[in-house]
């Protein structure tokens, strides 16, 4: 399905809240001041989001922290950085020394925890702005390439794939990664309807 500007701005704005969210609670964890925003977010085929994300990371070592929803939409969310962009996140995140042992071993432990406040964020603010029931798996960490890390296995043209891009900004220092969101056939048709209704209910109350 096409979506229309509305629509995707609609998302888009979803999305701001949750990452506002998900900032606000990075910013406790740690003594830097993290700013977190979504540049642009658009709406793929599963064949137009592997060409897009494969033209930036070809070949490229990826972190990625992912998880699973049920409910009222299904699919999979996650976050992914490159290698370095993850590295030196973490290492802002707990003053590790980029390099250092100690970092690659709190690495896995701390990308989790922000790609699940980051994911979790999102998908919450989805939830209860449009007052749907969500049910979220445990997230998991993975390190490969983009290949393996972007399409379930049964991935189809008519999955669709919301991606919007992150950019963290924490003491001068610019991070890039990308939020994806892969919803399961059916289901971003359903998210699209009641995103509909909130528009119209929006304009109804304007008058």
């Amino acid at each position: 399905m096409n979506v229309t500007a509305d629509q995707l701005d609609a998302l888009q704005e979803l999305i701001n809240i949750g990452v506002g969210r998900a900032a606000s609670l990075l910013n406790e964890m740690v003594d830097s001041h993290i700013h977190l925003e979504i540049p642009f977010v658009k709406i793929l085929t599963a064949t137009a989001a592997y060409q897009e994300l494969n033209g930036r990371f070809h070949d490229a070592s990826l972190a990625s922290v992912k998880l699973n929803f049920t409910g009222s939409f299904y699919g999979t969310a996650g976050l992914i950085f490159p290698t370095e962009s993850a590295s030196a996140l973490v290492s802002v995140l707990t003053g590790e020394e980029p390099g250092s042992d100690d970092l690659d071993a709190v690495k896995i432990g701390t990308l989790t925890e922000v790609g699940n406040i980051v994911i979790n964020g999102v998908m919450g603010s989805i939830s209860n702005v449009l007052k749907q029931h969500m049910n979220y798996a445990l997230p998991v960490y993975l390190e490969d390439k983009i290949d393996n890390l972007l399409l379930p296995a049964n991935a189809s043209e008519a999955t669709k794939i919301l991606l919007a891009q992150a950019r963290f900004t924490i003491a001068q220092l610019e991070l890039i990664g990308d939020i994806i969101l892969i919803f399961e056939v059916g289901t971003f048709d359903a998210l699209i309807h009641v995103i509909d209704e909130e528009i119209s209910l929006l304009a109804d109350n304007s008058y």
